[in-house]
């Protein structure tokens, strides 16, 4: 137990290249818990440089050592020769050695993927992970399975059998071997019958490169997810209560969620973009990785068809060629953008930039080299184990921006450090990289933001962290390039603080947001200053920001973490220092769509991979510089100044979000303060009541128009601002269908409060008539016959039989407030006008109301009156008539 074995090599990693393997390299061991090293070497290990070592000792008989080792298998390495062999094992403790496989299946990209492990009961079975999976079951001398495509995403696995492809780790349970799990790029994949098959588990993550939206009502998110297709998914479904949601109105959890299923692929690959046309939203740019130019692949995908087309720059397949012999340097992530002036002028970037007006069918190149072309940093990468597939392709433009100020201005920034622009469309060029100050050598320029207010304005991040330099780097200019600063203060520096995108609002100028390797942060004044912007989002690098304009939502993609959407960025748009100093505040409600359910498709129950629809509604928001003595509520008012709800709100120092569902108050509640008929178990509550087990109360949707919402602090009115609710505009009917329904709707909840009275009022006459004859027996039968004509009443109104247990409603018939509370929810169904059989029924639910309310103002003037004469004759109090 005190031995241990430790593989060691060197690994670097820069923009331009990898190199795996070298001086150092080797299997060393410990026999004193690590108190001292010992580097192995002869004894069957491999004589020349090695790479990367994956090891494994079998928990069976701790003599069998498996040694997985990166020898370049037996390719010439920097003019030298390297070893042949994959697999070698030891039988004795780590003494001797013996190589007892060549199969490369074993490890492919040895600095991706290369892990070996044993059975805990078997020494002789052994599992290896790379892009397919495998195992031996005769100590390593044959591999069964291991086949499977060779590019991410493959792989295949014994017996027909896979995990899933591109797998990094393993665990076999020590107590029972047949239960194992595989850490893949697609998830987890768990085995209970030794690896014979696999249950893959869907796990809440996913590495998104970029994020774009579209313009539609509402609007569609875009973007790569690695190890998958470009990927178009809602930024709200019809779900749960993503749309038209009930309840009352409050601080509001998430609305339901967003299902795996409503997502789509839209072509396009792992990595790059995928951008909707601004115009026609149907059509979708992707760019991706994958064959042809490893990093250049372009497609133009129709959501109307299904069918995407391959526009790549140029189609030639240069998978394993190292970058200095490319006609076109494509990087794996390549910059792909949409002119903001002409949606069929697209743009993408290789070592120039190339540009095309015609749907791709043709493209031209735009400007000369734009980078340094250093051909010592564009030759192999890999190290021992070649690997040439652009990620580390260098000297290539990452970064294309056109200027939506000014037409034809065009910046546009490489992975070696430069930054040019082009102020007529790309006829002439100016390198701008000596005026930016302590500009990184070979620093990675992520992301250039334009100004859309000053055509001369930019702002850009440079990412350092593959030359070792993990600072953030975010620079500003204001004179088109000629002089930059750097605006960094606030960021703290650490090894995840390096920048990958900054983003300009739309709304206010000088309100920056930036996205680092570890959160997000946002700016009030024009990079000055920065501060944390994290609220709920896990830390995680933010990749890409984009501002949905429409819904005024900051749409951010995460590596790790998938996509998120900060909703309404109204109260940081309108935050101020005027705001900072003032006692309380009540922000602008942005313009809420009234939207309606519709249906989407299948959703598994319980997924974690499934998004989260925001609460429907309006979102109201305030600032409170100190907490309020009692509390802080909203109250919505519609265009005449009727109240329409009032919603408590939260008394957080700083800011508040509440959200307003678009619906009235609840009905009047209706409190039932007997026991149900022949179920005397079911008891009262400690105020004496309990609820009535069918419906019974209801809540309009407000239609589209004016209101005001008004907050109050404390009890003093401190803030007052207009909200719009606007009409679905995919519901496909008229305003003047929803005027009718929802008259109809306003008019029913009157009936039903009217029923809710009646009902209020009978009980509580009945549960007087229930004390007065527990404490006074000479009155029972009297009681008793004023009771009948009461209940005779209530009969008709609900249905007393009902126990809230069960399933009663299947065993008893429903009465009128049931009824009613059903017909409300038939008419409510959507954006229609009420049709001619729901207004026949409700006439008669009227005239059925008018009756019983005749016949209860009967029973109160005359029989209560008679029977409150003969309680004060017997010098007994009278019964109260009053509801609840």
């Amino acid at each position: 137990p005190k031995t241990l074995f430790a593989g060691m090599w060197p690994l670097v990693i820069h923009t331009w290249g990898r190199e795996s393997g070298g001086p150092g390299s080797g299997l060393f061991v410990s026999h004193d818990e690590g108190a001292t090293w010992t580097k192995i070497t002869g004894h069957g290990l491999p004589t020349h440089t090695t790479g990367k070592w994956g090891l494994a000792i079998a928990r069976s008989n701790p003599n069998r050592v498996y040694a997985l080792i990166e020898t370049g298998d037996g390719v010439p390495y920097n003019g030298q020769e390297t070893d042949s062999g994959k697999l070698w094992r030891s039988d004795d403790g780590g003494e001797n050695w013996k190589l007892v496989s060549y199969d490369r299946r074993m490890g492919g990209r040895t600095h991706y993927y290369f892990r070996v492990e044993v059975s805990p009961d078997n020494e002789n079975e052994v599992h290896f992970l790379t892009n397919p999976y495998g195992r031996s079951t005769d100590g390593g001398q044959t591999l069964v399975g291991g086949g499977g495509p060779g590019g991410g995403g493959g792989g295949g696995g014994f017996g027909g059998s896979s995990p899933g492809g591109d797998n990094h780790d393993i665990w076999i349970d020590p107590t029972q071997p047949n239960r194992m799990a595989v850490a893949n790029d697609a998830g987890v994949s768990l085995s209970v019958t030794r690896g014979q098959s696999w249950q893959r588990i869907q796990l809440p993550n996913g590495q998104i490169y970029h994020v774009t939206t579209d313009n539609q009502i509402p609007y569609y998110v875009y973007g790569n997810r690695q190890d998958g297709p470009s990927y178009r998914g809602p930024s709200r479904t019809g779900a749960g209560g993503g749309f038209g949601g009930g309840g009352g109105g409050g601080v509001g959890g998430f609305g339901g969620p967003i299902p795996r299923s409503t997502w789509i692929g839209i072509a396009g690959g792992e990595s790059g973009w995928a951008t909707p046309d601004p115009v026609d939203n149907n059509i979708i740019w992707s760019s991706a990785s994958g064959s042809g130019s490893v990093g250049g692949i372009v497609e133009v995908f129709n959501l109307k068809t299904g069918q995407a087309r391959n526009v790549e720059v140029w189609p030639e397949n240069v998978s394993g060629e190292i970058a200095a012999n490319l006609k076109y340097r494509f990087v794996w992530t390549m910059p792909l953008t949409i002119s903001p002036h002409d949606h069929n002028k697209v743009y993408v970037g290789s070592q120039f930039v190339h540009q095309t007006t015609d749907g791709g069918n043709s493209w031209q190149i735009i400007s000369p080299d734009l980078t340094l072309n250093d051909k010592s940093k564009q030759g192999f990468s890999g190290g021992l184990t070649g690997d040439n597939i652009g990620v580390e392709y260098a000297g290539v433009v990452f970064a294309i921006a056109e200027s939506p100020k000014e037409a034809g201005t065009i910046w546009a920034g490489t992975n070696d450090g430069q930054v040019q622009i082009t102020r007529n469309g790309g006829k002439t060029w100016t390198n701008l990289t000596k005026n930016i100050p302590n500009m990184l050598s070979w620093g990675t320029v992520s992301n250039i933001e334009p100004s859309r207010y000053n055509a001369g304005t930019a702002y850009i991040t440079v990412d350092g962290h593959q030359v070792n330099n993990r600072d953030p780097w975010i620079y500003k200019t204001t004179d088109y390039g000629k002089t930059w600063k750097l605006i960094t203060n606030g960021i703290p520096h650490s090894m995840l603080s390096y920048a990958h995108c900054v983003r300009e609002d739309p709304k206010r100028q000088g309100l920056l947001y930036v996205g680092t390797e570890n959160g997000i942060y946002v700016s009030y004044d024009d990079g000055e200053n920065w501060e944390p912007l994290q609220f709920n989002l896990p830390h995680a690098p933010v990749y890409w920001i984009t501002i949905q304009e429409r819904f005024n939502d900051l749409v951010i993609s995460t590596y790790g973490r998938g996509f998120w959407i900060l909703d309404d960025i109204t109260p940081i748009q309108q935050m101020t220092a005027q705001v900072k100093s003032s006692n309380f505040n009540l922000f602008p409600v942005h313009a809420t769509y009234r939207f309606r359910g519709i249906t989407v498709p299948y959703a598994s129950a319980d997924d974690p991979t499934a998004g989260q629809n925001p609460p429907y509604g309006a979102d109201i928001n305030y600032y409170l510089k100190t907490t309020p003595n009692t509390e802080a509520s909203i109250k919505i008012l519609d265009a005449k100044g009727n109240a329409v709800q009032t919603i408590r709100g939260t008394r957080n120092v700083g800011l508040n979000r509440v959200w307003w569902n678009l619906r009235t108050e609840n009905s009047k509640e209706i409190r039932l303060r007997t026991a149900p008929l022949y179920a005397p178990d079911v008891k009262l509550n400690a105020e004496g009541w309990r609820p009535l087990p069918e419906g019974g109360r209801m809540t309009v949707l407000v239609p589209p128009g004016g209101y005001t919402v008004k907050l109050t602090v404390d009890g003093q009115e401190v803030g007052s601002q207009s909200l719009t609710v606007l009409k679905d505009p995919n519901d496909g009917t008229t305003e003047a269908d929803i005027q009718k329904q929802t008259a109809m709707l306003f008019d029913l909840r009157k009936d039903l409060e009217s029923a809710a009275d009646m009902v209020n009022q009978i009980e509580t006459i009945r549960a007087q008539l229930t004390k007065l004859r527990a404490d006074h027996a000479d009155v029972k039968g009297a009681a008793d016959d004023f009771e009948k004509k009461l209940t005779d009443i209530e009969d008709g109104l609900i249905q007393r039989k009902y126990s809230g247990q069960g399933q009663d409603t299947t065993r008893f018939p429903g009465k009128m407030i049931g009824k009613m509370t059903y017909l409300g929810g038939g008419i409510a169904n959507g954006d229609f006008a009420p049709n001619k059989q729901q207004q026949e029924v409700h006439a008669m639910f009227k005239s059925q109301l008018a009756d019983l309310r005749k016949r209860l103002d009967a029973v109160v003037s005359s029989d209560l009156v008679n029977f409150n004469r003969m309680l004060r004759d017997k010098n007994i109090g009278n019964v109260i008539a009053t509801g609840q």
